[in-house]
């Protein structure tokens, strides 16, 4: 792994301790995340750490990285998951910039039964961290 560029590390040790709070020094403040389940992307560090922290909650348990590409300011890292007995395949695409800060997300699943159920437990997810 230390031939990885630092903000992929980073990235995997924030996937791996499910802690959001390592978020803070990964995002810069203009990072902008794409999500299969919503048309427009979502600007700023907050916003986007918002998305991050649900989707730790609702694909952690079960995420599993199972290939990665990379170069030196962007990886495209294959994943699959668990929803609830439904299966979710996809892929995250990171680009950061010189600082090794995550300037943009984004993020693309199949099949279509596993993005009903990844949109479903990330709205419940939202929901929750808005009450």
């Amino acid at each position: 792994m230390s031939d990885q560029p630092a903000a992929l590390r980073h990235w995997h040790a924030v996937v791996t301790s499910k802690n959001p709070d390592l978020l803070g020094d990964l995002l810069a403040d203009d990072v902008v995340f794409r999500s299969p389940a919503v048309f427009a992307a979502q600007e700023g560090k907050a916003l986007t750490a918002s998305y991050l922290s649900a989707a730790l909650k609702v694909l952690g348990p079960s995420l599993r990285y199972v290939s990665q590409w990379h170069d030196d300011a962007s990886a495209v890292l294959e994943f699959e998951a668990d929803l609830d007995c439904v299966y979710v395949q996809g892929v995250d695409i990171l680009r950061w910039n010189a600082e090794g800060q995550l300037v943009s997300f984004t993020v693309m699943v199949r099949p279509l039964r596993g993005l009903q159920k990844l949109v479903e437990l990330m709205a419940l997810q939202l929901g929750a961290g808005q009450a």
